[in-house]
């Protein structure tokens, strides 16, 4: 089990959560769009959170800015999730518009109060994990799109559940956090979320 629990911590890691609540947003909504309009969406979406990080994460690694893809230390983490914070924004006001996709413009729009939070606790050396941050926020993500299309996705929501006690203890399996630091970045990752359910639900 200690050599499995570390693939959690790759497989949900924090740039591929927005892939994921994407694709399940779509198929929530697979009568509303063509097929076309969801690739695109999906290969922005990738482009902005996966491609571009991961063109970052190399640059930093090379200047010495960065010495792992977790970034692990406090003051490596900085430049990350500013950065983070400017691909959201380019998301929600030039591609993930509350016009066309409500429910994930407010999904990326909770994600960025997410990130300001987790940034803003870095100045205090206070260390929320990233990785129970998002995969909180796409649980309550999911939670949320059940009650909204009352489709009662009691498998997915279950899974997904499941997945945070996983990653969670993954986490601390690699003793990447404290027990705190997981705690911190849970809540962080769900408030906002549900803070902001009102605005679609």
């Amino acid at each position: 089990m200690k050599k499995i629990l570390p693939i959690f911590s790759y497989i949900f890691h924090p740039i591929f959560i927005p892939v994921f609540a994407s694709i399940i947003y779509l198929f929530y909504n697979q009568t509303y769009f063509t097929i076309q309009e969801k690739l695109f969406v999906v290969l922005q979406i990738i482009i902005l959170t996966v491609f571009i990080p991961v063109l970052f994460y190399f640059l930093l690694r090379s200047a010495g800015k960065i010495d792992s893809i977790m970034i692990a230390e406090i003051s490596q983490r900085k430049i990350p999730l500013v950065l983070q914070c400017f691909l959201i924004i380019l998301l929600v006001r030039k591609s993930i518009t509350v016009d066309r996709y409500p429910e994930l413009h407010f999904f990326f729009l909770s994600g960025l109060l997410s990130t300001l939070c987790a940034l803003a606790l870095l100045f205090t050396r206070v260390k929320a994990s990233l990785h129970m941050m998002t995969i909180s926020a796409l649980t309550m993500f999911v939670i949320g799109l059940s009650v909204h299309y009352q489709t009662h996705s009691i498998y997915l929501i279950s899974f997904l559940v499941l997945m945070n006690g996983f990653v969670a203890s993954s986490r601390l399996e690699m003793k990447a956090h404290t027990f705190k630091e997981l705690i911190i970045g849970f809540f962080i990752g769900a408030i906002p979320q549900l803070l902001l359910f009102r605005f679609w639900l």
